[in-house]
């Protein structure tokens, strides 16, 4: 039995409405609207910026030559959020090497300073922003910091590494990232990679290929086109340690302390 707010059904011209299994806070659903199938996103009406960021991230990709569904539109209708994008039949095996070539011509899409134009979230955390022409300094004062407050105020005191020793010596080119890339955000149309739920900014470029390697990874196959089209760094293995420790601090301060050992673990090898 579908929730939606009659307003938003009005609002969007909706004539068919499934909805789809799971969701907590936001609800998925498979829609008909103008006579075209569509998938949409709902949530309460606090949730509009989250999701106004989500099609600002969606855009960005595709503006990059990237294959990610197209956003429709986006607001408030009613008491809910809301966000309408292309409907895409998705499978979870595919050409991982296309992914891997599509997300290296992505990093080459590069922008004069680190940071966004907007501030937007990752998962439901605010993600903060702005322009910075300094990577360790956006890394640590945008990204590491306000997690280990929100873990502080959470009740989790951690032992802060040397943060910008760290980074003093690494100067990245500001890449355009997706920003969230876990294997539950990339998929396969016909075969083809697609890439979504973003969570856009310029920043180093290692950032996403890191995230690739938490919660399971990506075929080897992955890499191995991904470093024959921009080779990674010999440093990398070490700082992917470092940006893997945001979202792993992001996901203490979200789900709790069943991740307090692996950002433990992982800040030991940074000590």
């Amino acid at each position: 039995m579908s929730r939606l707010d009659e307003a938003l059904r009005q609002a969007l011209g909706l004539d068919e409405v499934e909805k789809l299994p799971g969701g907590g806070v936001l609800e998925c659903y498979w829609v008909m609207a103008g006579g075209a199938q569509r998938f949409l996103k709902t949530g309460p009406a606090t949730y509009a910026d989250l999701l106004g960021a989500e099609a600002d991230g969606l855009a960005a990709l595709r503006g990059a030559g990237v294959r990610a569904p197209q956003a429709f539109a986006s607001g408030v209708a009613g008491r809910q959020a809301y966000l309408l994008i292309e409907h895409l039949e998705l499978e979870t095996s595919g050409d991982f090497a296309a992914l891997g070539r599509m997300l290296a011509a992505l990093h080459r899409s590069t922008g004069p300073r680190f940071g966004w134009a907007r501030d937007n979230f990752i998962g439901p955390t605010p993600q903060h922003n702005g322009w910075n022409d300094d990577w360790a300094e956006f890394w640590i004062e945008k990204r590491m910091n306000p997690q280990f407050a929100l873990a502080e105020k959470n009740g989790f005191h951690l032992e802060k590494p040397d943060l910008f020793k760290l980074l003093k010596h690494h100067k990245p080119q500001a890449s355009l990232l997706h920003g969230d890339l876990w294997s539950g955000n990339a998929g396969f149309s016909n075969t083809q990679p697609v890439i979504f739920d973003p969570s856009v900014y310029y920043g180093d470029r290692e950032c996403d290929l890191a995230m690739t390697e938490l919660f399971g990874g990506f075929p080897d196959e992955f890499y191995a086109s991904y470093n024959e089209a921009f080779p990674l760094p010999k440093e990398y293995p070490v700082r992917k340690n470092l940006y893997n420790l945001y979202h792993l601090l992001n996901h203490l301060n979200i789900f709790g302390g069943g991740y307090l050992a692996q950002v433990k673990a992982t800040l030991g090898l940074l000590r």
